[in-house]
């Protein structure tokens, strides 16, 4: 069934034009880069950053999911009303990419009217302007003689969309604009989309390894709640990364067994997207008391009671269990 006629489920369609979207983004935030200056702001705090491809990436995002689907509700991370206009690309709608997946009966009927979209356009700001500032301001031989490398930041950075109605996560699409950076001369940009109970594209799912408990964690956010719900899980090795949708591509790529975060630290439109991968992948995410995370358009934007992401299903409700409960106490709705 062609994705350009009404006759193809919302969904179906959403999805297609979210991928083609995202690759769009993903451009953006590479050019952007390029151009040797990032128009850098503060937000909340000094750690909390916006740049250039923060702006021109959403507005892509927004302007281009609200001209093919006007009736959906858009939730974007750099505004709290973020403008509905065009960002001088155009979605081909005759020339989406193929997406081979299965619309749930149960939202075969469902209306724009219903859908609430979350938006990150791009996740892992402080790695991006990191590697950035890093490059460009000739450190880089430095890193290397530390052992380091800059670049791997670049790792960190996604771009997210998220799909949800009746409060859930139902869809989800993790461009990650750098990947094959490595590879000299290769395509950039990769695009990994799920839907829940619906398919799941872009990569091959790997399984953790049975032989040691890995869990991944924030970066920059830490605190003694943190590392004590971390402790708790007596991981063998931690690793410590930007990003929401970096973390649950650890999980997806059998890197990690878990995501573990006991902090108010991230925001609906960081977890939407990756839950419905997850999800879609046969993993599960929760807040830290195991409960669900609510996408309603109307909810507050924090997800005040942390995030517990885990692999493998069954995994789940035994880390859960594992947290301590002045963890979950401390971290109140």
């Amino acid at each position: 069934m062609s994705l350009t006629t009404q006759a193809a489920p919302l969904l179906n369609r959403l999805i297609a034009s979210s991928v083609a979207i995202a690759n769009q983004a993903g451009k953006i935030i590479r050019d952007v880069m390029k151009k040797g200056e990032l128009g850098i702001v503060e937000k909340e705090h000094a750690n909390d950053l916006q740049t250039e491809a923060d702006r021109a990436a959403q507005q892509c995002i927004i302007g281009s999911l609200a001209k093919q689907f006007p009736k959906i509700k858009i939730i974007g991370e750099e505004e709290d009303e973020p403008e509905r206009e065009s960002c001088g690309w155009t979605l081909d709608v005759n020339n989406l990419p193929s997406v081979a997946m299965s619309c749930p009966p149960h939202l075969l009927a469902l209306k724009e009217e219903e859908v609430v979209v979350w938006v990150d356009p791009l996740d892992g700001t402080s790695e991006y302007t990191q590697a950035f500032q890093c490059w460009f301001s000739g450190h880089q031989g430095v890193c290397k003689q530390l052992g380091l490398e800059c670049q791997s930041l670049l790792d960190h950075v996604t771009v997210l969309i998220g799909i949800a109605t009746g409060g859930k996560a139902i869809g989800g699409i993790i461009h990650q604009p750098y990947y094959n950076y490595k590879n000299p001369g290769g395509e950039l940009g990769r695009t990994i989309w799920g839907v829940v109970d619906g398919g799941l594209g872009g990569l091959v799912v790997a399984k953790p390894p049975k032989e040691k408990m890995i869990v991944t964690t924030t970066r920059s956010h830490s605190s003694s709640t943190v590392n004590d719900a971390i402790a708790a899980v007596k991981p063998d090795e931690v690793l410590r990364v930007g990003g929401a949708g970096h973390k649950v591509m650890l999980l997806l790529e059998g890197l990690a067994h878990a995501y573990v975060f006991a902090s108010p630290g991230c925001k609906k439109w960081d977890t939407c997207a990756p839950q419905a991968v997850l999800e879609a992948a046969g993993g599960i995410m929760t807040d830290i008391k195991g409960e669900q995370i609510p996408y309603h358009a109307n909810v507050p934007h924090r997800n005040s009671t942390g995030v517990l992401a885990t692999a493998i299903a069954d995994e789940h409700s035994k880390i859960s269990q594992m947290i301590p409960q002045h963890v979950k106490d401390n971290l109140k709705a």
